[in-house]
């Protein structure tokens, strides 16, 4: 006779290597059933893009067909993603589990189209997801994004986000046409991304990707100051004078007290469509030698490409414009890295 404590003392030797605890004292094994010789239960993970989904529920196969007697196993994978921990000094945006900023020391280095692939990589894997374009001065999601129509409200004031691709977005650059510029000082830019913040009406999101402008100004400041940030995934391209400003948002989201996620390396090569040879067009190691000095991971690298670019002057971003390209799959990679260590500051 099979019993429940032998399933769950089976389980108990399967360990989450990264939260570095065994999956019944994480609580992820839920409902167990037994009939007869098969036994099935829900191995619950704490994000749908966990990294390392096939190989905790092989483990937990095996652990389980070891029991004397046992003969066929069923686990029904599903995900819980846990919330980010409270700040009692700041305000959480309700229904909002955790907040991921995008952000670079300098522009032009394709932060953006970090922020955009990011969101929808989380998306595709069943998390729902919200974009935040805080990029007062040059918004650039609605393009991204292909989306532009007007924000609208409902009765108690509160912004409804547009959505699409299964992300919901918010940006100043659907309150403007694409020629009109804004010209606001500091208070202004301040009140209207306390306002994103806040007066959004986001629903349920277990990851909202707020992509930030460049450098350390008002709107990185009254984002650490208004709501608390679950880590920051810093955008740099590998030659120095990127590199130095990518270390200056690093040491400012330390001196603030935000964890960094890691840091991802844009335009990291170039691979030639003709003879595929590898070319470094801005040098090379930078990304590498900026994550071991500040003891933070490298989520990735993504090659310079025509299609990365194509996708996001027309609307239809690479991870959805050619989900199974290379391209596409560092950005999958990305947001499994960036989600696995969300999972692992929430559950330490």
């Amino acid at each position: 006779m099979i019993t429940q404590s032998q399933v769950l003392d089976a389980l108990k030797n399967v360990m989450d290597p990264e939260l570095g605890k065994d999956l019944v004292t994480l609580n992820m094994i839920r409902d167990i059933r037994i009939e007869g010789d098969a036994v099935s239960f829900q191995l619950v993970l704490t994000t749908p893009a966990c990294p390392l989904k096939k190989e905790l529920t092989e483990n937990s196969w095996n652990a389980v067909m070891a029991i004397t007697g046992v003969k066929t196993v069923n686990i029904d994978v599903k995900s819980e993603v846990p919330a980010s921990k409270k700040m009692p000094e700041k305000t959480a945006i309700p229904k909002v589990k955790n907040t991921i900023a995008v952000a670079s020391g300098k522009g032009g280095v394709g932060k953006s189209t970090v922020a955009v692939n990011l969101a929808l990589a989380l998306a595709k894997t069943g998390a729902k997801v919200g974009l935040l374009d805080t990029d007062i001065y040059g918004p650039s999601i609605p393009l991204m994004m292909g989306k532009h129509e007007p924000i609208k409200a409902n009765e108690e004031e509160k912004m409804l986000p547009l959505e699409n691709y299964d992300v919901k977005m918010m940006s100043v650059g659907f309150m403007l046409d694409e020629e009109t510029p804004l010209i606001w000082r500091g208070p202004m830019v301040m009140q209207i991304v306390k306002q994103f913040l806040l007066d959004v009406l986001w629903g349920e999101l277990d990851y909202l990707v707020i992509d930030l402008p460049p450098g350390t100004g008002d709107a990185q400041l009254t984002l650490v100051q208004t709501i608390p940030l679950t880590g920051a995934v810093i955008v740099t391209t590998p030659q120095d004078v990127a590199l130095i400003d990518a270390r200056r948002a690093i040491k400012m989201f330390h001196e603030v007290k935000v964890p960094i996620l890691g840091l991802v390396e844009n335009m990291s090569y170039f691979v030639c469509p003709h003879c595929n040879e590898k070319t470094d067009i801005f040098s090379q190691g930078g990304g590498e030698k900026t994550s071991k000095r500040y003891d933070v991971p490298l989520l990735g690298k993504i090659p310079i490409d025509p299609a990365i670019r194509e996708g996001g002057d027309s609307g239809k971003p690479i991870v959805i414009a050619n989900p199974s390209s290379p391209q596409s799959q560092a950005f999958m990679n990305i947001a499994e890295q960036a989600a696995s260590r969300i999972s692992i500051l929430a559950l330490s």
